[in-house]
């Protein structure tokens, strides 16, 4: 079928051109026109190649001399210069059909790099996709990992006590002065407290994972959100808080968010300074900043760990056995990143480590509200 519709395509395009020819020789001499069957033997030999075209060009010679040349509606040829023409036709055919097949068979090359290179690319994109999978898998046992060894370790531990200190209290065989009923009593309620302060950061942490944790900004002097912040974690004596002498500059940014980093860093620094230590809060205004400095005598960061310890779960090597789940960095950084914010550490091995909060300075101060 394909080679019939290709046999009735080319008597076509014969017909096509003998009835132009028709048309138009009462204007032009005919034998001008014979040039015009190119038009048919030149479309058949690039689509077709050099048997079709041969053939069309044979059949344009046998059509032109049949109805345009004397004697009229024979095949005979009077003059031999149209032996010539028919040569031509043929020439013509063989040519244009070899460069058609050229040009085809380059296509068809190029086509076929161009596959194998989208294939090469795609073999790479699926790669790509499937390393990027691998490695989110390996991230998310990772964290599944430090998950379940923080729900293991740190929530059982403040569990046992509370448990342990009730129990006794309970206990209806156990005598027990005011002092102890008061002790275990103060031991519930701090490991509570303490508890609650794990289960809350591992909600905050899902919540900036998921993309869940949206700032509500607004306007809020720096040293009203360092005393709020104080007021929520037990420092004692231990905190030296160092505000501008002039007025304090405003801070642009989620209030509670805001609060929550700085407690973060405070508590983070408490925690790895010594007892006898003071940590020092400074709070400046550098261009378009406001800086929280936490600065504390601790043991300090190496350099190599100094990006590692904002990952949830982790800790630096030279904090020893202290308690923690590691997650107090990683949320700071991440409701600092939420606003707009930076957190970064500054320290030198064995010398302490500075905790730095840059926010955006409000552009306006707004009137704190009452």
């Amino acid at each position: 079928m394909r080679r019939f519709s290709r046999v009735v395509a080319c008597l076509g395009a014969l017909a096509l051109v003998t009835g132009a020819i028709e048309l138009l020789q009462g204007h032009i001499p005919v034998l001008s026109l014979a040039v015009l069957y190119l038009l048919a033997i030149i479309p058949v030999a690039v689509a077709w190649g050099i048997v079709y075209a041969v053939g069309v060009a044979i059949g344009s010679m046998l059509a032109f001399n049949f109805f345009f040349l004397q004697p009229l509606y024979t095949l005979t040829l009077q003059d031999d210069r149209n032996w010539f023409a028919l040569l031509v036709f043929v020439f013509t055919a063989a040519v244009v059909s070899e460069l058609a097949t050229r040009s085809r068979r380059r296509a068809d090359e190029a086509e076929a790099a161009l596959l194998a290179l989208r294939q090469v690319t795609e073999e790479r994109e699926r790669l790509a996709a499937e390393a990027l999978e691998a490695e989110a898998l390996r991230r998310s046992d990772a964290m599944k990992t430090a998950l379940l060894r923080a729900v293991s370790h740190d929530l059982r531990s403040p569990l046992m006590a509370i448990l342990t200190s009730a129990g006794a209290l309970a206990h209806g065989e156990l005598s027990l002065d005011p002092d102890d009923r008061r002790e275990l009593a103060e031991t519930i309620l701090s490991e509570a407290d303490r508890l609650d302060r794990i289960v809350s950061n591992l909600l905050d942490l899902s919540r900036l994972q998921a993309g869940a944790a949206v700032p509500e900004p607004g306007d809020w002097p720096a040293d009203d959100l360092v005393l709020q912040a104080l007021d929520g974690i037990e420092v004692g004596s231990r905190v030296e808080v160092v505000l501008p002498e002039d007025d304090s500059p405003f801070v642009h940014a989620d209030r509670a968010q805001a609060e929550r980093i700085v407690a973060n860093l405070i508590e983070n620094a408490l925690r790895y300074s010594p007892p006898d230590e003071p940590v020092r809060v400074q709070v400046r205004e550098i261009g378009s900043d406001v800086l929280v400095r936490v600065v504390d005598h601790g043991p300090g960061i190496r350099p190599s760990e100094a990006e590692r310890i904002f990952e949830p779960f982790q800790r630096g090597s030279l904090t020893g056995t202290t308690r923690g789940a590691g997650l107090g960095l990683a949320i700071a950084r991440g409701f600092a990143e939420a606003n707009g914010g930076r957190v970064w550490v500054e320290s030198h091995e064995g010398q302490g480590a500075t905790f730095v909060l840059a926010l955006p300075l409000a552009s306006v101060p707004a009137e704190v509200p009452a």
